[in-house]
């Protein structure tokens, strides 16, 4: 129970992180998109420093299915945990959306018409998730303190090269379905973001075990 909760309330508040600086940026950026992005990257970086260096001895710091699912294929969890996981995180991804609505005074229950579609955005959440893989799997080998400032640097630069500003997860993606504000994603949009970063865990289950050995 103290990791799915640690799980539930990290993935809670990673949401409240993307939803919450998108909404604040969007306000404050009197239209200027890039201004709004670098807002939200930002503080979506910090808050992920934060809950990887706090949650991450607790439950791993998953906060992401597809995480959870390449610890799996690992052997690094269990089926039955690994499900526990993913159902927390999801709940915790959407409880984060809904609080981030509440602060800035929105109506809580709301859907996205932000539309994220298009090869070259489903091609950009396959380079973001196998990079996000990689920089996880790659400092536990070699650093394992240095994993959260890695995670954190990463998205934090993904949410600029990459097309899809770098979902990433598909717990996230789903969340942010409920938002129509800077940070959403068309509810019609989300299947393919979510079979983008699945895929994304099968090429990294295949390549990252040649650079970075279990053992």
């Amino acid at each position: 129970m103290q990791k799915l909760l640690a799980e539930g309330l990290g993935t809670a508040f990673l949401l409240i992180g993307v939803v919450g600086s998108g909404i604040m940026g969007a306000a404050l950026a009197d239209g200027n998109t890039a201004v709004a992005l670098l807002a939200n990257a930002i503080a979506t970086g910090c808050i992920l420093y934060v809950l990887i260096t706090t949650l991450g001895p607790v439950s791993g710091a998953h906060f992401n299915p597809a995480v959870t699912l390449a610890f799996l294929i690992r052997r690094d969890i269990t089926v039955a945990d690994a499900i526990a996981y993913v159902i927390a995180q999801i709940i915790g991804a959407i409880i984060g959306v809904w609080a981030a609505h509440i602060m800035f005074d929105l109506p809580i229950l709301q859907f996205s018409n932000t539309d994220r579609t298009g090869i070259s955005q489903w091609f950009s959440e396959i380079i973001a998730t196998f990079g996000l893989l990689f920089v996880i799997f790659g400092g536990i080998k070699h650093r394992v303190d240095a994993v959260p400032p890695l995670v954190a640097l990463y998205i934090a630069g993904a949410y600029w090269f990459t097309s899809s500003t770098s979902f990433a997860n598909p717990a996230v993606t789903i969340a942010r379905a409920l938002t129509n504000t800077f940070a959403g994603i068309n509810p019609a949009h989300v299947p393919m973001f979510i079979a983008m970063q699945i895929i994304a865990v099968g090429i990294a289950a295949v390549v990252l075990p040649l650079l970075f050995s279990k053992d």
